[in-house]
């Protein structure tokens, strides 16, 4: 067992005298974790790269292929913060449907931006092939399952505005539907082949060893405290020593610690909570997702279904752990699993957990240029894996060869994009979501 646990207060919550970790599950799924020193030294890179999540590796491994010294310093530990307690789908695109895209960033970005996220789960799973990462991934396409009538509007708006651009995607129905989800409750979902899932701890964790096989030194409990310019060159400051760069790049998103940057007001943070059982068999359990794909419903608050390696069923909802008693998402998730899936035989859950992501109010995220020879990325609103792999190794691409037309999105300066009260967006949208999982398991809402 690593000793990424020992960054987490375990706590137990108890079900019919059953006890359950709140602890992220994917760690324990990973074999021979790697371990990184401190920063202990001044030292000299052509990139300085903050953050060690999908983004900052993905750039940091890229810009190591084009024979550039690279450093990482992370804060924490590599996969400690969003990378490694999410979902771990591999979805392509935004939340935002395409057609609505369009109108917040125009035609051609809009339609730029589509094109690269739909190649993004291809980029992720050729990257692990290339590097022989144990991912635990599957490729069989992520589904989109329609609740309602209304879930169901959006599943057809949504394949007409993909198939018009040639996705690999198809409406599924009736007797086809309840096949692939698993249960009778969902009459039409949307089968996005693109897709598919991770174990994103490993993932995050295989880019970590390929990065440092590659010559990225890669320095762990090395928080950022201050960025400041020498010359023509940047001095990234941690602890008692520096990092002189000729660039820098701020990959640390919803996991932004201290006042050195301005970028995390370019978004709110918004928790996601996940459960996970025990390792499930047997014919019923068989029958939930039997294809491994990635789930997730047409809720106003989701709920996202998958299994995982061991065959684990895993539930998981916007929202947070932090005040609210052990029984308000065990509830939720009964009633999850009672809703979907009431003939499964009765079993325990092991483990709970939440991360953050970065939300902004269009579901788009945000890149930076807030000085010559430092960038940023932003508010990926849950689209983490892909989102962080593309925009990193564009990223590489564009320190690199300095053309911005090699960057899925265009710039923008920070000061445009900068929130209001986003602490209060973050508490008002997380009392909403309280609200809404409350009628949930009190049968108010459906």
């Amino acid at each position: 067992m690593s000793n990424w646990h020992s960054t987490n207060n375990l706590q137990h919550g108890t079900q019919n005298n059953q006890t359950f970790e709140t602890a992220c599950l994917w760690p324990t799924l990973v074999d021979d974790i790697p371990n990184y020193p401190t920063l202990n030294q001044d030292l000299t890179v052509d990139v300085c790269v903050i953050g060690g999540g999908f983004t900052g590796l993905s750039t940091a491994l890229h810009l190591a292929e084009y024979g550039q010294r690279v450093c990482i310093l992370e804060a924490h530990t590599i996969g400690a913060g969003g990378s490694g307690r999410n979902v771990g789908l591999v979805n392509a695109g935004t939340w935002a449907r395409l057609d609505d895209l369009n109108q917040y960033l125009g035609e051609q970005a809009g339609e730029k931006l589509t094109t690269a996220l739909g190649l993004a789960p291809k980029l992720v799973f050729d990257v692990i092939d290339k590097y022989q990462i144990k991912a635990q991934d599957t490729r069989t396409g992520n589904l989109h399952m329609a609740h309602n009538k209304t879930g169901e509007q959006d599943v057809d708006i949504r394949y007409q505005q993909l198939s018009r651009r040639g996705a690999n995607v198809e409406v599924l129905t009736g007797a086809k539907c309840h096949e692939y989800c698993g249960t009778t409750k969902i009459n039409k979902a949307l089968l996005d082949k693109r897709a598919g899932t991770v174990n994103p701890f490993a993932y995050v964790t295989g880019l970590g060893i390929a990065a440092s096989n590659a010559g990225v030194k890669i320095f762990e409990n090395s928080p950022v405290v201050q960025i400041s310019r020498e010359g023509s060159e940047w001095l990234v400051h941690s602890g008692q020593h520096t990092v002189k760069a000729n660039k820098v790049v701020i990959a640390t998103n919803a996991y932004t610690e201290g006042e050195w940057t301005n970028v995390h007001k370019s978004f709110y943070f918004v928790e996601y909570y996940q459960i996970a059982t025990e390792p499930l068999s047997g014919a019923v359990a068989d029958r939930i997702l039997p294809y491994r794909n990635g789930s997730w419903d047409t809720r106003l608050a989701l709920s996202s279904i998958r299994r995982d390696k061991d065959g684990r069923l895993l539930l998981g909802t916007v929202g947070s752990l932090t005040g609210k008693p052990k029984s308000f998402f065990l509830n939720w998730a009964k009633h999850v699993q009672k809703h979907y899936f009431p003939d499964l035989p009765e079993f325990e859950w092991q483990y709970e957990w939440c991360g953050k992501f970065g939300f902004t109010p269009d579901h788009i995220m945000r890149i930076f240029e807030p000085a010559p020879g430092i960038v940023a990325a932003t508010g990926f609103n849950g689209r983490g894996i892909t989102t962080g792999t593309l925009f990193g190794k564009a990223f590489a691409e564009y320190l690199q060869h300095d053309d911005q037309q090699v960057l899925p999105l265009p710039f923008k300066q920070v000061e445009e994009c900068q929130l209001s009260f986003c602490k209060l967006r973050s508490w008002s949208t997380e009392a909403g979501l309280t609200l809404y999982h409350a009628g949930q398991f009190l049968k108010i809402i459906p």
